[in-house]
């Protein structure tokens, strides 16, 4: 992909990320918009992939206290982990590269932060794709919500 992944610093660039959002999670998945957009997107880092013709891609991550009160239930109980979450890319850009890119992102983000590993909990039919990006899965499946099942993954930086 050569399209840049930005950090997202505004509201124009807010409305861009969660525009991606409602087209694939609220349309594509038929997640409720209120559950799909919550008060964690004040506290997180997202991240944009755009290109000539708009918004490609979009995903957050949550550290510290907001990762610590979100996923505590997770076991996510420290300082040096960031989550990755609500990662989505349009349909006509899906298998370019969008996705990953915006993964590298993240882990290249929290890196800088000093951020030690990552965590997610990946649509069970999305496994494959972080496994390819050197994310392990454990533990059970689950449904965090959506209908979606998932499973937890993690990966050290």
């Amino acid at each position: 992909m050569s399209d840049p992944v930005i950090r997202v610093v505004g509201p124009e660039g807010l409305a861009d990320c969660f525009a991606v959002r409602r087209e694939v999670f609220v349309v594509e998945q038929e997640i409720p918009e209120a559950e799909e957009m919550d008060a964690y997107d004040a506290e997180a880092v997202h991240l944009l992939a755009g290109g000539e013709d708009g918004p490609l891609g979009t995903v957050r991550f949550l550290y510290g206290a907001p990762a610590r009160r979100k996923y505590a239930r997770a076991g996510v109980d420290d300082d040096v982990t960031a989550v990755l979450g609500r990662l989505a890319t349009v349909r006509a850009a899906r298998g370019t590269g969008v996705g990953a890119a915006l993964v590298r992102s993240v882990e290249d983000e929290a890196r800088r932060r000093g951020l030690e590993r990552v965590y997610l909990e990946a649509q069970t039919h999305a496994l494959g794709f972080y496994e390819r990006l050197g994310y392990a899965a454990y533990g059970p499946e689950f449904d965090e919500g959506s209908g979606i099942p998932h499973r937890a993954m993690t990966k050290k930086l």
